[in-house]
């Protein structure tokens, strides 16, 4: 045991735990990055929101053919493109979107954000963290700030999670791995590595996990240290979640055939489902990502496809949030790294576009059915209450009650806020 351990000094931490999980108890890790450090604050206002479900638009949303269209700027910004009226008084939105058109008295639409990135791993690294991407430190995701301040609801379920990939700035960053989301690839396959292998019997995984016990002891001992702790805390969480009835929550085959099918037959909306079935057992943070909306070519086709999709699974969450009396503390968010181009390329497409483009937000305290900010009649640029980034993201953390004005200290000493310096969009509660 002991020429065990002395050769466990080659292995990286991360390395030696993920090895011991697989191979002993056949259980893998949630990815993460361990940090220590210091926090000063208490909760800015009472939260009207509890658990927030992110929608991320990845590619970059079209803002004119979504939520700003402008039907009078001519078929060389909007082609054939139709807008209609909405349950909003006073609020169109694209012809692409008739679903959602029945629940914006709801949403509440942004038109005039703005972004600093037009690539889209800058752009998208910017959009989840409020800090534009450094080569020396890594910045959290708002799950990972989420947890950080307010810690996990479900002592059982993990309490982030990403639906579809995550995106490069969902992670946790420089926080401890205990406040990384979990990550998810197909909605249909629930939580993957986390149930007995049926070849082993309760019998032997217990003994495999004395060994593995025993296996580490020595190790522990000899390295006391946070970064080993937190590893061995995300062990022990997989352990407990193996054991509980809670983890019948990432399982969406139980729900009703017409649920399912109201959020759509695709990967996107069952991930909406199973982000409502999350929030339903406490998870506080729930990410679902749609790809598809780099369109630099043929837009019109591509986006009337995504929007199909997208138009679905966004109705049918509002309802069922609704119904189920989940929307008043739920925050729904849609947002993507930036906008494109008002006016058609050459190829029937849009570019990337920084200086204006949409999010929306509805639950968790929004004030529903109405449209905050423009743009000028083509899109082109902010006409009226520019929102920045990090003003977005703060307006999340407002509806929350996080600290957003209050500094967190990195384990390097550096000082960080939830959303930099971004300032919430208060007009935009009811």
């Amino acid at each position: 045991m002991n020429e065990i351990l002395r050769k466990s000094d080659a292995w990286t931490r991360r390395e030696m735990m993920s090895f011991a999980a697989k191979t002993f108890l056949g259980v893998g890790l949630v990815p993460g990055v361990t940090a220590a450090e210091a926090f000063v604050g208490s909760p800015s206002r009472r939260p009207t929101a509890r658990n927030v479900i992110y929608l991320y638009m990845s590619g970059g949303m079209t803002h004119l053919d979504t939520f700003d269209p402008k039907p009078e700027a001519g078929p060389e910004y909007m082609g054939d493109l139709k807008a209609i009226s909405t349950k909003a008084d006073g609020v169109q939105i694209s012809e692409y979107f008739p679903g959602l058109a029945s629940q914006m008295d709801k949403v509440a639409v942004i038109r005039s954000l703005q972004t600093t990135q037009g690539a889209h791993e800058q752009g998208n690294y910017y959009m989840h963290t409020s800090y534009t991407p450094r080569g020396t430190i890594k910045h959290p995701g708002l799950g990972s700030w989420i947890l950080r301040h307010e810690g996990r609801t479900n002592r059982t379920l993990p309490g982030a999670v990403c639906i579809g990939g995550g995106s490069r700035g969902s992670g946790s960053g420089w926080m401890e791995s205990k406040f990384a989301p979990v990550f998810l690839g197909n909605p249909n396959e629930g939580l993957r590595n986390s149930v007995r292998h049926s070849e082993t019997s309760e019998r032997e995984f217990n003994d495999r996990l004395a060994l593995a016990n025993a296996f580490d002891e020595e190790f522990h001992g000899r390295y006391d240290q946070k970064k080993v702790r937190a590893f061995n805390d995300m062990y022990a969480d997989a352990l407990r979640l193996m054991r509980s009835e809670d983890l019948n929550a990432f399982d969406i085959g139980g729900e009703p055939g017409n649920i399912k099918e109201m959020y759509g037959a695709n990967s996107f909306g069952q991930g909406c489902l199973l982000a409502r079935r999350l929030v339903e057992h406490d998870v506080r943070f729930v990410e679902v990502t749609l790809g598809g909306w780099d369109t630099h070519n043929n837009n019109f086709a591509a986006v009337e496809a995504r929007a199909a999709v997208l138009d679905q699974a966004l109705t049918g969450l509002l309802k069922d949030l609704d119904q189920r009396g989940m929307l008043d503390e739920t925050m729904v968010v849609l947002a993507t790294e930036f906008g494109r181009t008002p006016k058609v390329n050459q190829n029937d497409g849009r570019d990337h576009f920084p200086k204006a483009f949409c999010g929306l937000i509805a639950g968790g305290g929004i004030k529903g059915g109405q449209a905050y900010g423009a743009s000028d009649e083509y899109g082109m640029d902010v006409a009226e209450n520019r929102v920045l980034i990090p003003d977005f993201n703060a307006t999340i953390a407002y509806g929350l009650g996080l600290p957003y004005q209050n500094i967190i200290h990195s384990p390097s000493g550096r000082p960080f806020k939830v959303a930099n310096n971004g300032q919430p969009i208060k007009e935009l509660f009811g």
